[in-house]
C-alpha cells in the first residue's frame, strides 16, 4: 500500500522550499534524517509512492539492517521500481549507509540477493584483524576526500564523520569514489556518479559537518 507523510518547516514560509523525498521501504531509520533536514529548513515527504517520489526535487535512500531484508522490503513495497525510475529522471538521489550498499549489485552479507545494480563494486565484510578491531565499525572516523564534488563543497580536508557498519564498499570504478576512510582496510566511504550520491557514513549523525553535507545536497537539488 502506498502512502505519503509530509513535514513542512515553520521557518521561512515566504520562501519556496525544495521538497526532499525520504524513501520509506520499511527498513530505514527515517526520523533522524527528517530531523536533520528540518534543522536546515528543508521540507520533506516520507513516501513509498512512485508518483509522489517523482515530484520531489531530491530523494534520500536511507537504510539500516541486512542487505537481503532491505531488498526484500524494497521489492515487496514497490520501492525498487520507484527508485530506479527516480534515478532515470536525472534528479539527485542520496544514499545513506545501507542505502549506499543497495545501489550496487549485491553484498557478501546476503549471497544471492540482488541489489539495485546501478553502480558496480563489491560489498564485503570488514576484517577484524584477528580480533584487533571491533565489528561493526561504530564511531567517528576521518575521511580522506579524493574529489571535492558538490557534496563536499566547502568541506575541509580530513573531516570526522560517524559510521555504523559491518560491510564496506570497494567500488569497481575508482573515479566514482569521492572519499575514503581506513578501518583495518581502505573503505570507499562515499561515491558520486551523475545524479547519484551516496555515503557509507551517516551525515545526519555527524554534527555540524554532516548538516553541511546535507545542505550541499539540498543545494544540488536547487540547481537541477
Amino acid at each position: 500500500m502506498s502512502y505519503n507523510k509530509v513535514y513542512k518547516c515553520a521557518k521561512n514560509r515566504n520562501e519556496m522550499n525544495n521538497m526532499i523525498a525520504i524513501i520509506d521501504y520499511g527498513a530505514g531509520n527515517l526520523q533522524s534524517v527528517v530531523k536533520a533536514l528540518h534543522y536546515i529548513d528543508c521540507d520533506t515527504i516520507i513516501t513509498n509512492n512512485k508518483e509522489e517520489l517523482l515530484k520531489a526535487d531530491g530523494a534520500i535512500l536511507p537504510g539500516v539492517g541486512s542487505f537481503a531484508d532491505a531488498m526484500d522490503c524494497m521489492n515487496n513495497s514497490g520501492a525498487t521500481e520507484a527508485v530506479l525510475a527516480y534515478i532515470d529522471s536525472g534528479k539527485p538521489l542520496l544514499g545513506i549507509c545501507l542505502g549506499l550498499q543497495l545501489l550496487f549489485e549485491g553484498s557478501d552479507e546476503s549471497p544471492g540477493a540482488k541489489g539495485l545494480g546501478v553502480l558496480k563494486g563489491s560489498i564485503t565484510k570488514i576484517p577484524n584483524n584477528n580480533g584487533e578491531l571491533k565489528i561493526p565499525h561504530m564511531g567517528w572516523n576521518s575521511l580522506h576526500i579524493r574529489k571535492h564534488d558538490d557534496l563536499f563543497k566547502d568541506i575541509d580536508e580530513n573531516p570526522y564523520v560517524y559510521f555504523v557498519h559491518s560491510y564496506y564498499l570497494k567500488a569497481a570504478d575508482p573515479d566514482i569514489v569521492s572519499s575514503q576512510t581506513e578501518y583495518g582496510v581502505m573503505i570507499d566511504a562515499s561515491v558520486s556518479s551523475g545524479n547519484i550520491f551516496a555515503t557509507q557514513f551517516h551525515p545526519e549523525k555527524s554534527g555540524t559537518l554532516g548538516l553541511k553535507i546535507l545542505q550541499n545536497f539540498i543545494d544540488i537539488t536547487r540547481r537541477v
